[in-house]
């Protein structure tokens, strides 16, 4: 039977463990003795009623199961350290330090320039950003960890309060070498028989590429999907494909080496700005989410979404 209450320390030797990679190395960072290490992991998967390691002699992974339960424990100590930095910053009387948990394709471009926006009265001596997946995003979210989340659609949750849904256009991204990098738009025709570099989550942009494409049955040679954006230019730059992507990402980003071509078609994508349902917001908080809709609306083609009926039929 899984323990109600966990000990902290438990879950602070996991996270060290995994991120050094060795008993030894996790005892040194957190001041522990590596006996008092060991100890802590074999009473928290005893508490915990599964195994979180594999160990083989000094080599140290986790299991399935360890895998899922290591993002909990994350996601846990870093709202602890969110805690603790907002009782040192109550003390001092300064701004609330803020937890901001946003996908990869909002940390590079638009939030940084929100966050400079913010007069330096509102911006708080501590910000946590956490650039994740969608899914962890809205579980931050949700879990109270983060005070602040970026999200691709569906975010239909009730436990969700979606301030606004932003929109963009994809672009497509070749090598400047590639054959179509003349061109001052991308038709559909021009992708047919085209290696595509994409997103690969099936239920999100993925989902909209696809469709459009059979749509206008287009025939790629081949694909190349990956879970981030920079992967994906990356992977253009080097001439494997043309890049569909997000313009989002590429407003914070100075790639050499490529062309960034407009789509003749729309391919849009979509993003949220969501915080807990009934959780007081702070005035850092309020102004972050206006300044992000000002550093969005930089974008060429950035259409803002806040009316229910719209964000129904997103």
């Amino acid at each position: 039977m899984i323990r109600n209450y966990l000990d902290t320390r438990q879950l602070e030797a996991l996270v060290a463990v995994v991120s050094i990679g060795t008993m030894t190395g996790a005892a040194k960072a957190l001041g522990f003795s590596q006996s008092l290490v060991t100890r802590l992991l074999q009473d928290l998967e005893k508490d915990i009623g599964f195994d979180v390691l594999y160990r083989n002699g000094p080599r140290i992974a986790l299991t399935e199961q360890g895998l899922a339960f290591f993002a909990h424990a994350e996601l846990f100590l870093s709202g602890l350290s969110t805690i603790s930095d907002g009782a040192r910053e109550i003390a001092s009387r300064r701004p609330h330090p803020i937890e901001v948990a946003t996908i990869p394709a909002i940390a590079a471009g638009i939030l940084p320039k929100a966050l400079k926006m913010l007069d330096h009265r509102t911006l708080p001596t501590q910000v946590h950003l956490k650039s994740t997946s969608s899914e962890n995003v809205v579980q931050a979210v949700l879990a109270r960890s983060a005070d602040i989340g970026i999200a691709v659609p569906p975010l239909e949750n009730s436990g969700l309060e979606v301030h606004w849904i932003g929109e963009a256009p994809c672009v497509a991204v070749v090598s400047s070498s590639h054959e179509l990098a003349s061109l001052a738009s991308i038709t559909p025709k021009d992708l047919q028989n085209q290696r595509l570099i994409a997103s690969a989550n099936p239920y999100r942009l993925r989902m909209r590429i696809n469709q459009i494409l059979e749509r206008h049955k287009v025939k790629a040679a081949g694909i190349i999907d990956n879970d981030a954006t920079y992967v994906s230019l990356a992977l253009a730059k080097e001439g494997l494909g043309v890049a569909i992507v997000e313009s989002t990402t590429l407003s914070g980003a100075a790639v050499e080496g490529v062309k960034i071509i407009p789509l003749s078609f729309h391919i849009p994508f979509y993003w949220g700005v969501i915080t807990a349902t009934g959780r007081p917001m702070t005035p850092t908080v309020r102004a972050l989410i206006s300044s992000l809709e000002k550093s969005a609306s930089l974008l060429n083609g950035f259409v803002k979404h806040s009316d229910k009926a719209s964000l129904q039929n997103l």
